[in-house]
Parts: C-alpha cells; structure tokens; sequence
C-alpha cells in the first residue's frame, strides 16, 4: 500500500520510525469479492493521510524527508538491495513515490499479481526487464513478431553486448515451441521467453499455456521465466498470468491511459521477479513520473468502460468490413471461429481470452497505394500511430511501426504492404462504419 506520512511515534524493534500505514483497502463486503472497477476507486489510498483529499495529490517532489538517520538508512538498505523488498519509506523519486506506489497497487489488482512497478514508457518497462535478468552469454527465446521496438532492442541492441535470440511463430504448436526451446537450451543459458500476444500488428495469438508446459518440460532447475506483452488485450480480455506467465508487461500509453495523452509502461508479476526488476529501475531511473502517475489512477477509473464500449463499436465496425468487396481480409480475433485455416489461433483464443479487443488489422486489395489512398481518406479516424485511445487510430505498420524491420522478416511475418492497423475508439459505431465506406471508395 503507498503511504504518505511518517510518525516518530510508532517504532519498530530497530528503533526506526515506521511508514504511517493506510486504512485497510476494503475488497470484501461480506463474502463479497470486490470487482477491480470498483477498486479502482479508492484502492491503496487513505485520504487521511493527505489532509482528507478525496483524491490522490500529485506529490511534486524529489526528495522526501526522513525523520530520523536510522530511517534514512533503513530505507536505503531496502533501495540499494541490501534488504530484500525494496524500501519501507519513501526516499527519492527516482526510487519511489506515493502516486507511483497507489498506482501500482491498483494495477496488480486487475491481474491478481503480487507486486507491479511503473516506467517512463512502454520500452523503458521492457529494457529495464531486459536487463535485469540477462547477461551476456544468456539467450532470449521469443515469439514473432513483436512490436518492431521490441525487436530492435533484442537483436541490435543487446547483441551488441553478446545476448543471443531465437524465435518462433506467434502461432506456434507445442511441437515447434519444443523444438526452439530445445535448440535454445542446448547453446547456452536461456535466460527469459519473451512473448507477445496478440502480436503486433498482425493479431497473431500465442499459446501461453503451451509454452508454459513446453518450457517445464524441458528446463530442470531453475527455469527461464516467461514474460510477455499483453498490451493488446489486457488487463480487461487476457490475464497471462492465469495461463502460465510469470511476468506480464504493458504499454500504459494504449488501454490503461486510454485518451493519448502520457506515455507510460508496467510491469506485473511475483514479488521475487518485481524486486529484481525493481533494483534495476531504482539505478537506471526508469519510473514513471508523478505527474503521469496521477493521470493513470484517473484513467483506471474508466479502464472497464472505456475498453468495453471500444470492443462493442469494434464488433460492429469488423462485420461491416469483413463482408466489403475492397477488403482482403479483417484480422480480427472475434472472426477466428469461423475462418477457415485458423482452427489453431481459433482454440487459443477460447482457452485464453475473454474478448476480441478493440485493435485488428485490415488487408486491402492492393498493396501500399491502396492501403495509403484509404488512410488519407480517412475523416473521423486520425492517421497515427498508437491505439487503445477514446479516439479511432489508424495505420501503416510497414511503413511506419516496422519500417526498421527487414522486408524478408515483415514478408514471413505477414506484415504486408496492404496491411492497415486499426485501434478502434469510443466513437458511435454507425458513424465510424460510415467513414470507413467513404474511405474505402477512394481506393
């Protein structure tokens, strides 16, 4: 729970000041489990400690005060590692704050998960993650495509320091993910499996749960933890960590801030993963800022809302498409059931998701002219890149998300030139379905 205040008052055995705890959360009434749109509420704060604010202020700070030298170095102890679970009081806000601190209780709430940290960005959660649990020598096992960043980071970056990958297909089977993890642990140490799901752009589903057993098969010991991107559909439609997971990343910029105004990332998992990752980002400086902070708590309030009506207007925007004569073909996980081929990514959805999302991709007939003759159309959906805002987004991975990617790799990705992502908004779906009909005229 984040606190806010320290009281000399209240002591421990080392003679240290303790945190001044916050009221309880309440998640119970009666035998009553609370949902985590209720929570999202006041979870993790106690307005007592903040002059009686009914909401969180925004701490404004770079340092907080200690009340006494044993607590300064008591708190140290917890930021520097040498007390495990990080500090006990608030220290410097490169470590940690009170807006931070509430904002990751209530996302571990959607998840279930133990512990969860906050990051500048998307990227900065996932390099951080990175590099704090491989070394040079180990191998980064991981799913394809990913989002084009994420494999620049893997493959230029941290090869550069000797960190070596292998990859297989977002829709892999058991047999194929035996067979790179096999490969991958018979050249060395595998020291984390990266996954994606849905992968981007191509709504690809990875199989957590096969790869959770297919990793347990073959690794005795100590086993590489799987972490994976669940950017797309979570925290509302997928929940990895039920299926398997140890770690689950997020791009906060896309659902959870959900009005394309801050950039933001999280990471989810066990409190033995997060305090590693924590050290980490406590010495590369990675947290999430205070002010954007705030802003999440707000934008988790109408996390639900806002992704519901999202996957409802995309429901209704995918079946028009699906059936006009200048589309090739929708990506969308909602069509998996009865698209011919797709029987495979058809029963991991129905094992693993609760929802299609709000995100798909779109083929046009034709390839980049087209796909660009239709995005420049486009009048109530903004052509950028980004998704899971209250506005419609839409774009061109191949030329923009993935433009570094190499054409053979896009080509065996299905990352095609007439592929166009699309991130459906919180707009009326008539009207969106009608400019989609004006833009798709102009090809």
């Amino acid at each position: 729970m984040a606190k806010t205040e320290t009281h000399e008052t209240e002591a421990d055995l080392t003679g240290v000041a303790a945190r001044t705890k916050p009221k309880p959360s309440i998640e119970k009434i009666g035998e009553r489990k609370l949902k985590p749109s209720t929570l999202m509420m006041g979870h993790g704060y106690d307005p007592a400690l903040s002059e009686g604010s009914l909401k969180p202020p925004i701490f404004a700070t770079s340092t907080y005060v200690f009340p006494n030298a044993a607590a300064g170095k008591r708190h140290f102890e917890g930021v520097t590692g040498k007390r495990p679970g990080g500090s006990e009081g608030l220290v410097y806000s490169r470590f940690n704050g009170p807006n931070q601190e509430i904002l990751e209780d209530r996302l571990g709430v959607w998840e279930q998960a133990e512990d969860a940290l906050v990051f500048s960005s998307g990227m900065s959660a996932i390099a951080t993650l990175f590099l704090s649990m491989v070394k040079p020598g180990d191998t980064i096992v991981h799913s394809g495509p990913l989002y084009a960043a994420t494999e620049t980071l893997i493959a230029r970056i941290l090869g550069k320091f000797g960190v070596n990958y292998l990859d297989f297909p977002a829709g892999a089977t058991r047999e194929d993910i035996d067979a790179v993890l096999t490969k991958a642990s018979t050249a060395g140490n595998v020291a984390l499996i990266y996954l994606e799901s849905p992968a981007n752009p191509t709504n690809a589903l990875v199989d957590i749960q096969a790869v959770a057993a297919s990793r347990d098969a073959i690794f005795t010991g100590e086993k590489p933890p799987i972490a994976i991107d669940n950017t797309f559909l979570g925290p509302l439609w997928l929940k990895p960590l039920q299926h398997g997971a140890d770690i689950v990343v997020y791009s906060l910029t896309k659902y959870a801030g959900g009005h394309s105004d801050l950039v933001a990332g999280g990471v989810l998992g066990s409190k033995e993963h997060i305090n590693t990752i924590r050290m980490m980002r406590n010495t590369i400086g990675t947290i999430c800022d205070p002010n954007t902070a705030w802003m999440l708590m707000r934008s988790l309030e109408t996390l639900e809302l806002r992704m519901s009506r999202a996957g409802e207007n995309a429901v209704k925007v995918c079946a028009y498409l699906r059936q006009h004569p200048k589309v090739e073909r929708v990506g969308y996980l909602g069509f998996l059931a009865d698209t011919p081929g797709m029987e495979r990514q058809a029963d991991i959805y129905a094992r693993h998701c609760t929802g299609a999302g709000s995100t798909f991709s779109l083929l046009v007939n034709g390839g980049e002219k087209e796909a660009f003759a239709f995005l420049d159309a486009l009048k109530i959906a903004k052509l950028a890149v980004s998704l899971g805002g209250t506005e419609t987004l839409a774009s061109h991975p191949a030329a923009m998300t993935h433009l570094s990617v190499p054409d053979a790799r896009k080509q065996a990705l299905g990352i095609t030139d007439n592929l166009v992502r699309i991130s459906i908004g919180v707009e009326d779906a008539d009207d969106l379905i009608a400019d989609f009909e004006q833009a798709l005229a102009a090809i």
